[in-house]
Order: structure tokens, then C-alpha cells, then sequence
């Protein structure tokens, strides 16, 4: 009789359990699949590895997706469940049960990997459990083509110098100059998108750095190149020169003007060109600089006098007068190394043999003048 006892009391127990299991997996089934962790923001290197964890409950008999969220609100599916669901070696799958943890990671990080990273339990066509981590990677400074390339001014107006970078972080953009040269707005560097010069003028001209830090890489720089168009500048180093008859002399003058001048020279409101009197050359020494010589050779007396230097460009003109002088003796350069009588030419080293001929000459006039 007990152990008929003995034998019910194991059957009741064993109903019993199995009633409570079934009880809990009734409550289980009827819990709502839920997203319980999901890693936070994440900032990486072009280059670098990183691991997104999601962790679920309760969605043993649902579909688990990581998607990846564009800008445009389209989704592109990356993994299902266990299994990867792209071709792309740089993408894998870890899934812990444990823990019921789906890892996905992406390694050699590109720029383009950049967004946002979905974890979704799909609970029905229309119904789902959604969870989003952001992933930033960080770019050096890239300049964009809308920043300015160049610009050409005319001399008292305004401009303005434009320079706008991509990246991430976000760049700064700096201002300099050429040489650490002052910038038209006061000191070296000007920190800014916009640099804004109200009147800008002819010593303003040259090349502007832009400059695009932002703690990645080296940064980035664009020369821009900024021209001032201003009226002809003329300076004559020598405004009076002394030669002697029949010996060559060069008049020089130094013209700074933007755009390129004409360059003429004058005698007596006269134009002069190259000839058996005269040789006109110009030498471009920079983009706003021209020094023109003209060579008066072996010189008369009607070639003495004043000549003018006038440079002309679209924005205006400019002249200079230079005076030539007689002198006794002869000035060296560029009379150096020949001495002119008449139309020909005696070298130099025939100059002792000369001044002893005249030497000759005037003793013997002295002699018989005094005799």
C-alpha cells in the first residue's frame, strides 16, 4: 500500500513540472521580443576595426537584421540571423547565445562606411523592434572646388577670398600669405572661411594660402592667387647721365604696372625705334615687373638732350624723363674696353699707342707755335 502511495506522489510531482513548464514557456512566448543593449556612438580611424554588439530577448523565433540606414531613408541589409548576407570580405558575424549577442564587425574602415547601423528584431511585416548606433569616421581635410581659385582686382576695390573643407572632424580653415607676408586684414593669420580685404591695393598681390586642419592627417592647402590691376609705376635709377661724344651710353628705366604695359621711349616728342642711333630692348623681371633699356650708340651732339620712358596699360600711364649730358671723358660701362673715332673703332689695347700719338701731336704743335 505505501509504495502504491509512493509511486502517486512521483507521477503528481512529475505533472506538476511538466504544468509549470509549460506555464513558463507559455509566459515566455508571450513576452515581447525587446532590444536590451546596443553599443554607443562610435569615432574610428580610415583604417581601423570596429565591433557593433546588439543584444536581444526573448526573439529565439525571430529574425535578427542589421542594416545599414543612407541619408535617404533606404536600408541596406547586411546580415540575417547568424548568417552575412553581402560579399564583403571586410564584414563579419559573431553571435554569442549566451548572452544572445549579435557582433558585427568591419575592418579596414573606409570613408564611406560611415552612417548609421540598425539592429532590428522583425516581429511581423509591419512591426518591429529597432535599435541604431552611429558610426563616425574620421577624414582629413579635404578643400572643396567651391572655394576660390583665383581673382583679379582692380586696385581700391573690395574682394573677397572664399575656402570651405570637408572631413571629420570638422576643419578649420586659417588664412596666410606668401613669406608670412601681413595680410591686408592686420597679422599673419586670419582664422575664417571668408577673408574680406574692403579696398585692396597693388602691395596686396600675390598668393594667399588657405589653410584646412582638423587633426587628421597633415591638412590640406590651396594657393590662391590674387592679382591687382593698377596704372604703370616708372622709376629711373639714373636720371641724369654724362657721356662722351662718340661713345655709347644705356638710359634705363624700372616699370612696375598690371596687366603688361606698352613701352615706348621719346626724344623731342619724337617715338624712337631701334636703328643705327638707337637699340630698344625690354626684360620682364616678374608678372608686374619690366625694366627697358634703349642704347643711344656712338653719340652725336643732336642726341644729347632729354628722353622720355611712358609705359600705358588699360587702367592708365606713366612717364619718366632722363637727361644725357656731355662729359670730356668717357663714362665706363658701357663705353669700356673701345674708344670711337668717327665711324671706326680702335681697341683698347692700342690705347697707349693712341695717347702717345697725341701726346706727340701736342708737343709738336707747342714747339712751333713757340717757334
Amino acid at each position: 500500500m505505501s509504495s502504491c502511495c509512493g509511486v502517486g506522489r512521483v507521477t503528481m510531482r512529475a505533472v506538476c513540472m511538466v504544468v509549470i513548464c509549460t506555464f513558463l514557456q507559455a509566459v515566455a512566448g508571450q513576452r515581447t521580443p525587446t532590444i536590451s543593449y546596443i553599443t554607443q556612438l562610435q569615432i574610428k580611424d580610415i583604417g581601423e576595426t570596429v565591433e557593433l554588439q546588439c543584444s536581444v530577448q526573448y526573439a529565439q523565433d525571430y529574425p535578427i537584421l542589421w542594416n545599414k540606414v543612407n541619408k535617404l531613408t533606404d536600408q541596406v541589409a547586411i546580415s540575417s540571423g547568424t548568417g552575412l548576407l553581402i560579399r564583403d570580405s571586410r564584414f563579419s558575424l559573431k553571435h554569442d547565445p549566451a548572452s544572445s549577442t549579435y557582433i558585427l564587425q568591419i575592418k579596414d574602415i573606409q570613408e564611406t562606411d560611415a552612417g548609421f547601423y540598425q539592429c532590428r528584431v522583425q516581429l511581423s511585416i509591419n512591426n518591429m523592434e529597432n535599435a541604431e548606433v552611429e558610426l563616425q569616421v574620421r577624414r582629413p581635410p579635404v578643400i572643396s572646388d567651391n572655394s576660390t581659385q583665383s581673382i583679379v582686382a582692380g586696385e581700391g576695390q573690395p574682394i573677397q577670398l572664399e575656402c570651405y573643407a570637408g572631413g571629420f572632424p570638422t576643419p578649420r580653415i586659417s588664412w596666410r600669405r606668401e613669406n608670412n607676408a601681413i595680410l591686408p586684414t592686420g597679422g599673419s593669420i586670419y582664422r575664417g572661411n571668408i577673408l574680406k580685404v574692403p579696398s585692396i591695393r597693388k602691395e596686396d598681390r600675390g598668393t594667399y594660402y588657405c589653410v584646412a586642419e582638423n587633426g587628421v592627417g597633415r591638412g590640406a592647402r590651396r594657393n590662391i592667387n590674387v592679382e591687382v590691376e593698377f596704372a604703370p609705376v616708372i622709376t629711373a635709377p639714373r636720371p641724369r647721365l654724362g657721356q662722351a661724344l662718340q661713345y655709347d651710353m644705356d638710359l634705363e628705366c624700372h616699370v612696375e604696372a598690371y596687366p603688361a604695359p606698352g613701352i615706348i621711349w621719346l626724344k623731342d616728342g619724337i617715338q624712337l625705334s631701334n636703328n643705327q642711333h638707337y637699340s630698344i630692348s625690354h626684360f620682364a623681371t616678374g608678372d608686374e615687373y619690366t625694366d627697358t633699356t634703349i642704347r643711344v650708340i656712338t653719340i652725336e651732339k643732336r642726341q644729347y638732350g632729354e628722353y622720355v620712358c611712358r609705359a600705358t596699360n588699360k587702367i592708365g600711364a606713366s612717364e619718366t624723363t632722363i637727361e644725357l649730358f656731355e662729359t670730356i671723358i668717357p663714362v665706363c660701362p658701357p663705353a669700356c674696353g673701345q674708344a670711337h673715332y668717327g665711324t671706326g673703332v680702335v681697341p683698347a689695347s692700342s690705347g697707349l699707342l693712341v695717347a702717345l700719338v697725341l701726346i706727340v701731336t701736342v708737343i709738336t704743335r707747342n714747339f712751333y707755335a713757340k717757334y
